[in-house]
Order: C-alpha cells, then sequence, then structure tokens
C-alpha cells in the first residue's frame, strides 16, 4: 500500500460536503489520519465564501493516476463540483493529491509533490500535523519549515466540528 495525502476543500454547504467526500473516500481508500479542518479565505477573488479545508492521510493500492481519475474526480462529479475557466469558483468539493509515496511526477497537468503545499498555510500547516518531518520528494523542503514559515492568519481552526468527523470517518475503519 502506498501512503498519500489528499486535501480537502469546499465553500459551498462546506460542513455537510466536507464530511460526505470523507465518507466517500473512505469506501474507496484507507484514511489514516484526518488534520484539523480550517475555516479559511478564499484564495482567487474577493467576494466568495470561505472554506472548510483539511489534508487527509490515506493508504491505497491504486497507481496516482487511477487514484486521481477514478476516486478522486469521480467523486468530485458525483457530488457536483462544476469546472469553470474560473479556477478559483466557489466549489461544492475539490479533492487535490498532494503528494504520492516518494513520488515526484506530472499527473493531469499538475506536478507531485504539489508545490502549494509551499505557499498555502491551510495545506502546509496541516500537512505537518498528521506527518510532522515529511521531506518533500524529490526536493530538501520539509514541510515543518514550510509550515513555520506561513502565516496562519485567515485560518481558523474548526476543533468541534473535526473532533465529530474524525470519530465518525476513523471510527468506522476500524
Amino acid at each position: 500500500m502506498a501512503r498519500a495525502f489528499v486535501s480537502i476543500g469546499s465553500n459551498i454547504d462546506p460542513g455537510m460536503n466536507v464530511k460526505e467526500a470523507l465518507r466517500r473516500l473512505g469506501k474507496q481508500v484507507s484514511i489514516q489520519a484526518i488534520s484539523t479542518v480550517y475555516l479559511t479565505e478564499p484564495v482567487g477573488p474577493a467576494g466568495q465564501p470561505s472554506f472548510y479545508n483539511c489534508v487527509i492521510e490515506i493508504a491505497t493500492d491504486l497507481p496516482p493516476h487511477l487514484l486521481k481519475r477514478v476516486v478522486l474526480r469521480r467523486i468530485e462529479d458525483q457530488m457536483g463540483r462544476k469546472r469553470t475557466r474560473d479556477k478559483f469558483a466557489p466549489r461544492t468539493i475539490d479533492l487535490d493529491l498532494l503528494l504520492y509515496a516518494d513520488l515526484t511526477m506530472m499527473i493531469h497537468d499538475r506536478p507531485l509533490p504539489d508545490p502549494d503545499i509551499l505557499r498555502r498555510p491551510f495545506l502546509a500547516i496541516s500537512l505537518r500535523e498528521i506527518a510532522p518531518g515529511l521531506v518533500l520528494p524529490g526536493s530538501s523542503a520539509s514541510v515543518d519549515k514550510a509550515a513555520a514559515s506561513l502565516s496562519c492568519n485567515g485560518m481558523q481552526p474548526l476543533n468541534p466540528y473535526t473532533d465529530r468527523i474524525r470519530k465518525e470517518i476513523l471510527h468506522d475503519r476500524k
């Protein structure tokens, strides 16, 4: 089984959609850990609703391209994700493959590991929480240093919500 990390985000009914995405993911991969879910300001143009964002660690036998296409994209489609030219448009769910084992590669026009880990606090801080000491494949960049260098302003931890979904989702896998 490969160790991989997936980011989850939503700014359309996010409380329901993040939980539903986790439930659906748990039926297809083994969810090992769920970071704190944060309420975050949207990236991009002003005026959008805030996001719920978190990162999960999974174990899977699927290769990265199938994980992305057959699991992540399919769940997004089933949950009503509409893709437009505006990459910052509100969305029901956004599932992004951040890291997959120690691979460095392009997958669906996106590099692995995802370079946004080094730029977006909600990714670096969440990843550090569930995988402290992790070094990004193909570089010497550590998640710990990336998280420490980024401001967590605009990130509000949703601790009661996180506790509820961890109990429900991680309990179901036992």
